[in-house]
């Protein structure tokens, strides 16, 4: 309530009916029919209006409640103007009743615009409009000045209370408005991370198949000019046709693989070591990765072996699975250095070269955008790619 201030208008958002639930709105209704309903049998029910006298009784009745309906509907929109026309038309009409002799209409309306007001107006405004309306209940019921006090002291705390409820619920409503928002802009973020997801995969496939065609097809263009035999020409332009083919593969997989539909890791490691003939070993147990995470797995896997069979063709590949707490670890072993090269030379290029396309730089990369780390290096006359992400 520290906020508060004479010129401030209780939360708006508390006033609206979509902020009251079913079981409040039903209770709200039902509580205006039993105050018509007292207000009805209290004008009525002592024969003092007959004939004309009742008739008139009677319209002034609805004319007062179509002046509440209004005055409650420009409070609750929060029209300055015409809530203070409004609200010195209630006063008025209460002594209008009083005078008519229908005093249970006239302390009604004098006493609800007193708590309205203290709930729907600005301090300021509603200090003043509540004064007016007590005071002209005080000055009609000058008999009992105990019974007035009690009644107007009540008043103010049942207005305050209802007050505080209200801007609780502005409160829960911006707050829940707030929630929505966060929860639209967080699926929009995650949408823009999967786009740049799948871009990524199929970036590196792309590039690694359309440049592995193009090399094949200048190879196939220089034997043209050439005059090379016609089966080398073909064998090249087939192997440029097999490369399309793969990129295409690749590129459905990691959609699939993003999609969450892809095989499962252990059973892609068991078909890759089985065709490149390399020993796999899986500790642990085996769980079902995230797309992210199992993706980078297959992506190393690949590259790593493809390397082995690039750089040191004819050695012993071992790829070992291990399942850990919170995360999965993919090493993989060759005990030789690359044809040709020291494992020192090896390990100024073997992060650079390609196997497949993707790169053991990509592949870093990848490990770290996901909060792991890949290790490449020599090790032991031969070549050691280690890589651990959570999971």
């Amino acid at each position: 309530m520290a906020g508060w201030n004479a010129t401030r208008w209780p939360s708006r958002e508390g006033l609206e009916r979509e902020a009251e639930s079913r079981p409040r709105r039903i209770l709200t209704l039902l509580g205006r029919i039993t105050m018509l309903t007292f207000v009805g049998w209290g004008t009525f029910s002592n024969g003092r209006y007959t004939g004309w006298a009742a008739v008139a009784a009677g319209a002034g009745l609805i004319a007062a409640a179509g002046l509440c309906g209004a005055y409650l509907k420009a409070s609750r929109e929060q029209r300055p103007t015409a809530t203070y026309l409004l609200s010195a038309a209630v006063v008025g009409a209460a002594w209008l009743a009083n005078w008519g002799k229908a005093y249970t209409l006239a302390d009604l309306l004098w006493m609800g615009l007193a708590v309205t007001a203290i709930v729907r107006l600005p301090l300021g405004a509603a200090a003043l409009v509540g004064a007016s309306a007590m005071v002209s209940y005080a000055a009609a019921s000058w008999a009992n000045w105990l019974a007035v006090g009690g009644t107007l002291l009540g008043i103010t705390l049942l207005g305050y209370l209802m007050r505080l409820d209200i801007e609780a619920r502005g409160t829960a409503r911006r707050l829940l408005a707030q929630e929505r928002a966060a929860r639209a802009a967080e699926a929009e973020s995650a949408a823009l991370a999967e786009r740049a997801r799948i871009a990524r995969e199929i970036h590196d496939v792309l590039a690694h198949s359309l440049s592995a065609q193009l090399v094949h097809l200048e190879a196939a263009r220089l034997m043209l000019d050439a005059g090379t035999d016609r089966e080398q020409i073909r064998e090249r332009v087939v192997a440029a046709r097999r490369m399309a083919q793969d990129g295409l593969a690749e590129t459905r997989q990691a959609l699939s693989a993003l999609r969450g539909e892809f095989t499962p890791v252990g059973e892609f490691l068991v078909e890759l070591t089985g065709r490149e003939r390399a020993v796999l070993t899986v500790t642990g147990t085996p769980r079902p990765l995230a797309a992210e995470a199992g993706l980078a797995v297959r992506r190393t896997a690949q590259e790593a072996v493809t390397n082995v069979r690039k750089h040191a063709g004819g050695a012993r590949c071992t790829v070992e699975l291990r399942y850990l707490d919170g995360s999965v670890e993919l090493e993989v072993r060759n005990p030789r250095a690359p044809r040709g090269q020291s494992a020192e030379e090896s390990a100024a290029t073997g992060l650079a070269d390609s196997g497949s396309g993707y790169g053991l730089l990509g592949m870093r990369e990848r490990a770290e955008l996901l909060g792991g780390t890949l290790l490449a290096g020599p090790e032991d006359g031969g070549w050691r790619v280690l890589l651990r992400v959570p999971a």
